[in-house]
């Protein structure tokens, strides 16, 4: 038996998330019955990470055992054959039997998009949240600070969540804003007709439910004035739920790189 480890880009649009659910296809679901058609098996892949309905990924990772001989490295061209066009695997190799996706050191970063316009723009609605308010992203990078570091992040995850632990590990957060189309602008907020780009960039060792919807959702409010650095600290320190922002919608999130260490 051999366990193999697999890149995985997708556009979430239309799938119910990566796990297996029963009101609707999963990244997971699509992902056993190509391989189980390609390897003439019965194959159950394990994720690295379960993102939401949605959300999309560049670069998750999946796991899964095998029989088959077929090299790994050239698992991608064979199963990219059977997949629809909005799931694709980026890369194949064979890791060690024990290896697991989630018990093993990692850093994880996401992005979450903010297109800034007075209206939406076609392109963009699947793959950024839309608002016409203006957003001050040097607020939303001062209350960005305060979630640095080592925290019980219990006030940045669902209700719904099941894990046990909110302990988790912020190395990085940034807030960058750029003009689309090449037009100039200012730094905090779109000139009037003018389109801007906001990015939302986190990477830690792992995130709970909806954390990083719940984080961009927070610093919007900061963006919008709503909060500051210190009201962050306090939120966080809180450990309650209600205390943080809004989860933001799914559609501006992306897993950008899933890297082991």
């Amino acid at each position: 038996m051999r366990r193999i480890l697999l890149r995985v880009a997708y556009d979430g649009t239309n799938y119910h998330g990566w796990q297996i659910q029963n009101n609707g296809i999963t990244i997971e679901a699509v992902l056993n019955a190509a391989l189980s058609e390609l390897l003439g098996e019965e194959i159950a892949v394990t994720g690295g990470s379960r993102t939401d309905a949605g959300v999309h990924a560049m670069d998750n990772v999946a796991v899964f055992d095998t029989r088959a001989r077929i090299p790994a490295e050239k698992i991608p061209y064979a199963l990219n054959r059977r997949l629809p066009a909005d799931v694709r695997i980026l890369h194949g190799e064979e890791v060690a039997a024990d290896f697991h996706p989630r018990h093993c050191g990692s850093i994880k970063t996401y992005e979450y998009k903010i297109l800034h316009a007075p209206f939406q723009i076609p392109q963009y609605r699947l793959y950024h949240y839309w608002t016409y308010v203006p957003l001050n992203t040097a607020m939303m990078r001062a209350a960005a600070a305060p979630l640095l570091g080592e925290h019980d992040f219990t006030s940045f995850c669902s209700l719904y969540a099941q894990a046990e632990d909110h302990v988790r590990t912020i190395y990085e957060l940034q807030v960058e804003e750029h003009a689309l189309f090449g037009m100039p602008g200012a730094d905090t907020q779109a000139a009037p007709g003018q389109a801007r780009e906001i990015v939302i960039r986190v990477s830690g060792s792992g995130f709970l439910y909806n954390m990083v919807r719940i984080i961009a959702g927070t610093l919007m409010e900061a963006g919008r004035g709503r909060l500051d650095a210190a009201a962050v600290a306090r939120i966080l320190a809180a450990k309650e739920r209600h205390q943080a922002g809004p989860t933001a919608p799914p559609q501006g999130l992306v897993l950008k790189e899933y890297r082991f260490l």
